[in-house]
């Protein structure tokens, strides 16, 4: 059996990487092209295989029997995901915010969140669900708190889940409700602060924080004189 894992998330590349170098099957890391520029700032070259799902799917469907996408920019074709089982691990609670950054439209939108292991079909983050782990959003939390959470879980659905996958020991559950589904134009469109909306305080706190993530520069505002001011939240609870 050959086995192909696409992740464009750095965490999840060295956790995959520690988890290969414990097995013998034939088992491959990759990123696709648009993580290629992302890991080549933070992994050495050396370690960095490229494949290009999409446009390479008529190889990928001969080499390989089974094929994961662990935090993928790239879609994985319907000719692909056809053909052979392909299983996605999701961070988010399928199927509430489906696609983009899921906690943070959770943390505004009140919509449960956690991680979702689910086989795939030809839509984004859609297909009959393995198995799920939620998870709760505190007060004090923002958007990077809740998705190192929703990692953590992710790694346990993989720890428990992954040898039934190979094996074809699982069953699949139908999801009655569509849900929705979030685009990165729609997170996008968050960034820009309209400073004359009026909302509540709990509002504003809960999207500040749900834009808040260490390293990253969000929510943003232009000033009188037409500079660009990102914003972020810190919150701290005492116990």
């Amino acid at each position: 059996m050959k086995v192909f894992f696409l992740t464009d998330n750095k965490i999840w590349f060295d956790f995959l990487e520690a988890w290969k170098k414990k097995r013998r099957e034939n088992i491959l890391i990759y990123c696709s092209p648009a993580g290629a520029q992302i890991f080549s700032e933070e992994i050495d070259s050396s370690r960095i295989s490229i494949l290009d799902v999409k446009n390479s799917f008529d190889e990928v469907k001969v080499e390989f029997d089974i094929g994961f996408s662990c935090h993928c920019k790239q879609i994985f074709p319907k000719s692909l995901v056809e053909i052979i089982p392909c299983f996605n691990f999701h961070p988010g609670l399928n199927p509430y915010n489906r696609g983009w950054f899921p906690q943070v439209f959770s943390i505004i939108n009140g919509m449960p969140v956690g991680a979702t292991l689910h086989k795939m079909d030809s839509k984004i983050d859609h297909g009959p669900v393995i198995a799920q782990r939620a998870i709760s959003i505190n007060s004090w939390d923002t958007s990077k708190s809740v998705y190192e959470r929703v990692l953590d879980a992710e790694f346990e659905l993989f720890d428990i889940w992954i040898e039934r996958l190979l094996t074809g020991d699982f069953e699949e559950i139908e999801l009655n409700d569509e849900g929705n589904y979030n685009s990165i134009s729609d997170f996008n469109d968050l960034c820009e602060i309209d400073l004359d909306r009026k909302v509540s305080l709990r509002e504003a706190i809960d999207f500040f924080r749900a834009m808040s993530f260490e390293g990253y520069d969000n929510a943003y505002f232009y000033d009188e004189d037409g500079r660009k001011v990102f914003v972020s939240l810190s919150l701290k609870v005492v116990q």
